[in-house]
């Protein structure tokens, strides 16, 4: 499975970035999937309604489903956080996975970089950032896009993924 990283700091352009990245990408015919890393707790279900309900019984596993679509959550009930390796093998095979977060594992990445938010950039200590989104002038090693160009920032992705 091919996979490619969007990193960078809180309110850097990553999620933005991303779903530009999906909607030009599969515009060019190609199935890709999306993993993110939440650095909080996160609850995609309700209170009160069923699913929920039956994860708070103690469920493991809940898998939602409907004829638009179906969701799978798992109750990790205070083990350890799954790897991203892992993760991926949960999802079904597509062209492409971009992942968002994830800034210390080992796979390729693009890191947004926006100086305003006075948080240091990745790309200088991490050779696995093999290019910077930013919207500001940098100088660096390794190639440099707008944030804000999506076209050439995919064209750069699926080249180094051979697509």
């Amino acid at each position: 499975m091919r996979i490619y990283g969007i990193v960078g700091f809180k309110n850097a352009g990553k999620t933005g970035l991303m779903e530009r990245l999906v909607t030009d990408i599969t515009g060019r015919g190609f199935s890709v999937s999306t993993l993110k890393h939440a650095h909080h707790n996160f609850d995609i279900d309700q209170p009160g309604k069923d699913s929920h309900r039956h994860r708070e019984a103690g469920a493991h596993q809940v898998l939602l489903a409907s004829r638009a679509r179906w969701a799978l959550m798992t109750e990790l009930r205070n083990t350890d956080e799954p790897p991203l390796a892992d993760l991926l093998t949960q999802l079904a095979p597509v062209d492409l996975v971009l992942v968002e977060g994830y800034k210390r594992d080992n796979h390729p990445k693009v890191e947004a970089y926006r100086a305003e938010t006075g948080n240091p950039m990745l790309a200088q200590d991490d050779p696995t950032v093999r290019a910077v989104a930013t919207d500001t002038p940098i100088t660096i090693d390794r190639p440099v896009f707008d944030l804000n160009d999506t076209k050439a920032i995919a064209d750069f992705i699926l080249a180094e993924v051979g697509l």
